[in-house]
């Protein structure tokens, strides 16, 4: 069923969009709450009747979207994050995990909201983008760095790794060693 919105509805859409939703969610929550209108010919020429009214709460949210894009333009988000030993991520980065972190620095983004190339399953620094309204994206970066105790452990493994390495090689030459000294006395002896 084809609605226009009328107010700004979370993951669904902003003021003036038509939206294809369920009858149900139409019936039971968007038209009780009046947040839409069915997407009819009656409907579509009241809200143009409206268009000075609804002009005026989409310039509050593009507003609104602007401010927020001012906050998040060239901003750097740092996420701490656990790997393995081969330095990947236990799992990947997700929108919410990049919300919250936002939320904690006082910016509001709905995840929907956030797109990103790919999966973010590394360290490493990554182009986030937020489109907040039909015209307004803010670009920013996401930093995945690894926690410092994390950095720890790990670099006493690689360097325990390193020593039983070291220490393997060491037998295998001294056994090469006795290997070539015995065949050198063996020869000697005939």
């Amino acid at each position: 069923m084809k609605v226009i919105l009328t107010e700004k509805v979370k993951a669904l859409g902003t003021i003036g969009e038509i939206v294809n939703v369920s009858a149900g969610f139409a019936r039971n929550f968007l038209f009780p709450q009046k947040l839409a209108l069915l997407a009819d010919d009656k409907n579509s020429n009241i809200l143009k009747d409206k268009q000075k009214a609804l002009a005026k709460k989409i310039a509050a949210e593009k507003g609104a979207a602007e401010a927020v894009k001012k906050k998040l333009d060239g901003l750097t988000v740092e996420l701490i994050k656990k790997v393995g030993s081969n330095g990947r991520l236990f799992g990947a980065v997700t929108s919410q995990e990049i919300v919250k972190e936002l939320e904690k620095q006082g910016i509001s983004v709905e995840r929907r909201l956030l797109s990103f190339d790919g999966s973010i399953k590394s360290l490493g620094t990554y182009d986030v983008k937020a489109k907040l309204f039909n015209d307004v994206v803010a670009n920013f970066k996401l930093k995945v760095a690894i926690d410092a105790a994390m950095a720890e452990q790990l670099k006493k493994e690689q360097a325990e790794a390193q020593k039983r390495n070291a220490e393997k090689k060491a037998k295998a030459e001294a056994a090469k060693a006795a290997a070539a000294a015995e065949a050198e006395a063996a020869a000697n002896a005939e």
